[in-house]
């Protein structure tokens, strides 16, 4: 492969890497969490917006940084730190994911009905086959990179008009940004773990390695590609914090059923209810794929067999989520748990990483900086020590 070509193939393999990590983020949980804290905390989210890049920052450089240079998936490096780590590590990513996709399978069922008005089952139905597609197709990873790339843009590009038409207080959000007339610091680990938790920061991160671009001699272009991830997910929170602090700046009560789509249907009528269907519709694909993939990927390394027929195995999770669904709907025990234990994965997963970072045996004569090693350590405590309270929460509420 000539220079130009192989230049091209990594600026491609790269922004869809970055799409990739985003767009899992940017799921049906996604838009209503961001609804919902929005709402509860005005313009003042903006700054646990600030403070949640700053984490995910800190987390993301880390793992994908490591993962580069060790050319090794986040169970392997799990388990060269503590032997048995890492089969814990893929036990907990690959629950959330399975439970998270059938919420992101029932997302791009509620969009479809949304956009066309057929039933949520058949849109879920739909969803699924064109997510089957995409990994059936012969350059599975290419076909990823241009979904993602091509439905993140139009996710983007259809909050935007909502929040231009919604007109926001921009200058009250700018002001709080720095100075919120309230801090809630549970909301900011919230936020971070639902753009860097469970498996969404192993998702690009996962995908360089699969398409090759690891080693020191590529951590630039890591780095940057992991922050760019982080950016293009923060734009999009930025974009509908902004829509729906305008809708709610005017006075508007979120429908707490639905509050995403009130802000859809009141900033631009029945076309901006059409947008919001378009919208979570992509979202849920997105995520589809996102936590297919790469909940997948954290098993192929226990048994060739699986890496050989990883394709398959996708295909079959994403069935499983649908079939799923579409028998009993979204199971709440098992969503509320897998919540709470998805709390639990950044800290573990990162911590792993973290210890790693200095392991010879791992990461060779590379080293870490230091200053990336603080700044993940202090993610990992603050999260680990909130998820420990949210898992507790969540098991006295239950019982």
């Amino acid at each position: 492969m000539n220079e130009p070509t192989h230049k091209k193939k990594r600026l491609s393999v790269m922004a869809g890497a970055a799409f990739l990590m985003a767009t899992s983020a940017i799921g049906p949980g996604f838009l209503t969490q961001t609804a919902v804290f929005t709402e509860e905390l005005l313009a003042s989210f903006a700054f646990v917006i600030l403070a949640s890049i700053v984490l995910d920052i800190g987390a993301q450089i880390n793992i994908w940084r490591i993962i580069a240079v060790s050319k090794m998936k986040g169970q392997d490096i799990a388990n060269a730190v503590l032997p048995g780590l890492g089969h814990v590590v893929a036990f907990f990513i690959v629950l959330g994911g399975l439970a998270f996709n059938i919420g992101n399978v029932a997302g791009g069922g509620l969009g479809f009905n949304a956009l066309t008005g057929i039933s949520t089952t058949i849109g879920a139905i739909i969803t699924a086959i064109i997510c089957i597609i995409i990994f059936i197709v012969k350059e599975a990873g290419a076909a990823m990179d241009r979904i993602v790339r091509v439905l993140g843009a139009l996710m983007i590009i259809l909050t935007a008009y909502v929040m231009l038409v919604s007109s926001p207080p921009y200058s009250e959000a700018v002001l709080r940004t720095v100075a919120p007339a309230e801090i809630d610091i549970m909301t900011i680990i919230t936020v971070v773990g639902g753009t860097v938790g469970g498996y969404i920061t192993f998702a690009g991160g996962h995908r360089m390695l699969d398409a090759g671009i690891a080693g020191k001699e590529n951590l630039r272009h890591v780095t940057n590609t992991s922050i760019t991830g982080i950016i293009v997910a923060s734009i999009m929170r930025v974009l509908l914090f902004l829509a729906v602090l305008g809708v709610v700046s005017a006075g508007v009560t979120l429908n707490p059923d639905n509050p995403t789509a009130t802000v859809f249907l009141t900033a631009a009528g029945d076309i901006g209810l059409r947008l919001f269907g378009l919208v979570l519709w992509a979202a849920g694909i997105t995520s589809v794929v996102g936590a297919a993939y790469t909940s997948v990927s954290f098993l192929t390394s226990f048994h060739p067999n699986i890496e050989k027929n990883k394709r398959y195995l996708t295909i079959g999770f994403i069935i499983f989520s649908t079939v799923v669904f579409t028998a009993v709907g979204e199971p709440v025990f098992l969503l509320i748990f897998a919540g709470a234990f998805n709390g639990l994965i950044l800290p573990l997963t990162l911590g792993s990483v973290l210890l790693a970072a200095h392991y010879k045996k791992i990461v060779k004569d590379y080293k870490h900086p230091l200053w990336m090693t603080v700044f993940g350590g202090v993610v990992a405590i603050g999260t680990a020590v909130l998820g420990i309270r949210t898992l507790l929460t969540q098991l006295q509420n239950f019982f």
